[in-house]
């Protein structure tokens, strides 16, 4: 059920683990909007590059990559696809050949560029047919939609971060352990923070929210709150670019 349409942008942004997707996807399904999930655009690139057999530390190659694929993705949080050009590859992109070289795709700063430019133009054509849209990733607040008149950096503890992507990975049929998984949680945690184009941070103006001990009806209710206090459902979100 619709519960007000959004209007403007909303930033998620927040390490792997937190809940982010799911939260996200509800509740762009809870105010009519549009949703886009960012890490799935960096994850598809590095598909492309795996399948081009590039290596991931070839910041040339991997910059020419991301200019010639041919990335499609949904913007509609109940139906979710991700393609490389006629191929779904939404349950590809997950998996551990992906997930361990993501990163090291997402610091070269040509793919940052190439893919932030298709972020802009999603985002902006979102909004002139829905009137808003969610997005999720780790530099939406700084870097994709700095004036988003709401910005949300989600966050967990790491043991709690690491058993929900165990979980989840079980659910979907990944194998994994809690130790390895966590392992990865916190190499990822480190890398995203550290890369010198666009690192994973929260914006200035950001509401942290730990969802540590909530689960994702508890932070879905902080975040329509949220959106309630800053008057974004249905009315003109204020100035700024969207």
């Amino acid at each position: 059920m619709v519960e007000g349409e959004l209007r403007g942008v909303i930033a998620l942004d927040g390490p792997s683990g937190t809940g982010k997707s799911t939260v996200a996807r509800r509740l762009a399904t809870a105010l009519g909007a549009g949703y886009l999930d960012t890490g799935a655009m960096y994850r598809t690139v590095t598909l492309a590059v795996l399948r081009a057999e590039v290596d991931p530390g070839d910041a040339a190659a991997v910059g020419q990559v991301a200019e010639d694929v041919d990335l499609r993705i949904s913007t509609d949080p109940v139906d979710q696809d991700v393609r490389l050009g006629d191929e779904s590859v939404s349950a590809e992109i997950r998996g551990q050949a992906v997930t361990m070289a993501v990163s090291a795709v997402s610091a070269v700063p040509k793919v940052r560029e190439v893919l932030r430019l298709r972020q802009w133009r999603i985002i902006e054509d979102v909004c002139a047919v829905q009137g808003g849209i969610v997005v999720e990733g780790r530099d939406i607040g700084t870097a994709i939609a700095p004036d988003a008149p709401l910005k949300v950096f989600l966050t967990a503890s790491a043991d709690a971060r690491a058993l929900r992507r165990a979980n989840q990975d079980a659910a979907e049929g990944r194998r994994s352990t809690l130790e390895a998984t966590r392992a990865d949680v916190e190499r990822r945690d480190g890398l995203d923070s550290s890369r010198a184009a666009s690192p994973l941070q929260p914006a200035d103006d950001a509401v942290w929210l730990d969802s540590t001990d909530l689960d994702i009806e508890g932070v879905l209710g902080r975040i329509l709150d949220l959106v309630d206090e800053r008057g974004l459902r249905g009315v003109a979100a204020g100035p700024g670019r969207w």
